[in-house]
């Protein structure tokens, strides 16, 4: 993998699942990081704990993403941290709730886009001052879904479509920031086990019959999904921008 020793990486929902195995990807990769949790402060020392234990610098940052004034200061805090940013993970989001349309309230529909498309507007909008000073080319990660591309099981419909709206912000924001040589990718997990999302969201028996379905004959890890996202964070990644990388087992391929 390309070099990241002495990058400076702010992860987003990085507590637990692939958020945390993102975290500590790039702290033994060399980046110190900033690890953005909202739940639980335990887990979130835990991951500190283990990137310092790989000779980086961490610290952790509480926030309500959802709420302006506290992704500003976030972000603030974390760059302040770090003595910059250079990498960006974009991990907030939930599905909440699974709803069919006709039950689907207003407040719901915005409740579920402002975790998944709007927190990361705003990190990526405060972060970008600290990313268009990398005169090496800075890196933004963000995090979409299978179901941003097949349209999900029912009860989904929501969360869908802002795991959609993701795909299409990574591309529109590649075309924007790429001058400034931002590089703007983005991630599409399929089933992954081991993560808060599918321990509430889906049975062991929904959970056992996709895996029947995956052609690589398994469910994915979040040590799948960290590893592809260093590499997108990488030197390695130089010339890959305004993409999506499905990491479903063969399920979908785009």
């Amino acid at each position: 993998m390309g070099s990241l020793k002495g990058k400076k990486a702010l992860v987003t929902g990085a507590e637990q699942g692939i958020g945390q195995a993102v975290a500590k990807a790039l702290a033994e990769s060399g980046c110190d990081v900033a690890i953005h949790y909202y739940a639980s402060k335990e887990l979130a020392t835990g991951n500190a704990d283990f990137a310092k234990s790989k000779g980086v610098m961490a610290e952790i940052f509480h926030a309500d993403l959802t709420r302006e004034q506290d992704a500003k200061a976030m972000v603030a805090s974390a760059a302040k941290f770090l003595g910059g940013i250079d990498i960006l993970v974009n991990n907030v989001g939930d599905l909440v709730k699974r709803k069919l349309l006709g039950k689907v309230e207003l407040d719901f529909w915005k409740k579920v886009y402002d975790i998944n498309v709007t927190s990361a507007m705003m990190v990526t909008r405060e972060s970008l001052p600290y990313l268009e000073k990398n005169s090496g080319g800075a890196s933004i990660v963000n995090l979409a879904s299978l179901a941003g591309r097949k349209g999900g099981h029912p009860g989904s419909l929501v969360y869908s479509t802002c795991k959609g709206a993701v795909i299409t912000w990574t591309r529109a924001l590649s075309n924007e920031l790429a001058p400034k040589g931002i590089r703007v990718n983005c991630v599409a997990p399929g089933l992954i086990l081991g993560t808060r999302f599918h321990d509430t969201h889906t049975t062991r028996e929904s959970a056992d019959e996709t895996i029947k379905g995956i052609p690589l004959g398994r469910a994915g890890t979040p040590e799948d999904v960290a590893r592809t996202i260093v590499f997108l964070a990488s030197e390695y990644d130089g010339f890959i921008t305004g993409a999506t990388i499905d990491i479903n087992g063969g399920v979908y391929c785009a």
